[in-house]
């Protein structure tokens, strides 16, 4: 990854100043996959796997420590089995979430962002919404103003269209610039009322297709759910 820790040329400095030390124990060795979920790089992805281990090897070999080993991330728990050493670190699967479309299929969607309408109001074909006039009405249309924007962590990105929430059973776009605090949804010929639950992302809305249409990944959207949000947890 080249971001923090060692590099396999530190091995041998590290052991000299753990065998001096009298205050560190070794617990654990771990590294990070770059690129665990794509078929692309497996070739470096064995590669690193081989100096993490070689790297290992060293540390207990010069230490003559007994220590946990892991490396594989949610990807490589199901695409790199041999990688599963000792532990495994399930992160954004722990969410329902997999870049990979069969795996995808087998896990439950645990987080979903809700929000109501706040407004309902009908414009004419040609009136403009929201800030610069980006969203134009192609035809007399009824818009909702629901209770989300971009300092909660709904992107920018997906004003005017390219983004999409859920009432019911229908996928609404949005319309016009999302804001600070609000956004806009076309809900022309949906019937809901003020008030009514919307889905910004969930079982039947996945947060990596949203995450798609923002340009992003579902790491992103997920943790740029801002602190204002009210958080409620489930236990079973």
């Amino acid at each position: 990854m080249r971001r923090l820790g060692f590099e396999q040329k530190d091995i041998g400095e590290l052991c000299n100043r753990l065998n001096a030390s009298t205050v560190f124990k070794v617990q654990s060795v771990f590294s990070h996959l770059a690129a665990s979920d794509s078929a692309v790089h497996d070739e470096f992805t064995k590669e690193q796997a081989s100096v993490f281990l070689q790297s290992c090897d060293g540390i207990s070999k010069n230490t003559g420590a007994s220590f946990i080993r892991h490396i594989a991330n949610t990807s490589a728990i199901h695409r790199h089995k041999e990688l599963q050493l000792d532990m495994v670190r399930l992160g954004i699967g722990l969410y329902g979430v997999d870049a990979n479309p069969a795996m995808q299929e087998q896990l439950k969607n645990v987080t979903t962002l809700k929000t109501t309408i706040s407004q309902i109001k009908k414009i004419r074909k040609g009136e403009s919404v929201g800030y610069n006039r980006k969203g134009i009405a192609e035809r007399d249309s009824v818009i909702a103003t629901v209770r989300i924007g971009y300092a909660d962590g709904y992107p920018r990105i997906l004003s005017n269209g390219v983004g999409k929430m859920r009432i019911g059973d229908a996928e609404v776009p949005v319309i016009g610039n999302v804001c600070m605090d609000m956004t806009m949804l076309n809900i022309t010929d949906v019937d809901v009322q003020e008030g009514d639950e919307v889905i910004v992302f969930g079982a039947d809305l996945q947060v990596g297709h949203l995450a798609k249409l923002a340009q992003s990944i579902p790491y992103e959207i997920l943790t740029g759910i801002s602190q204002r949000v009210k958080r409620v947890y489930f236990e079973e």
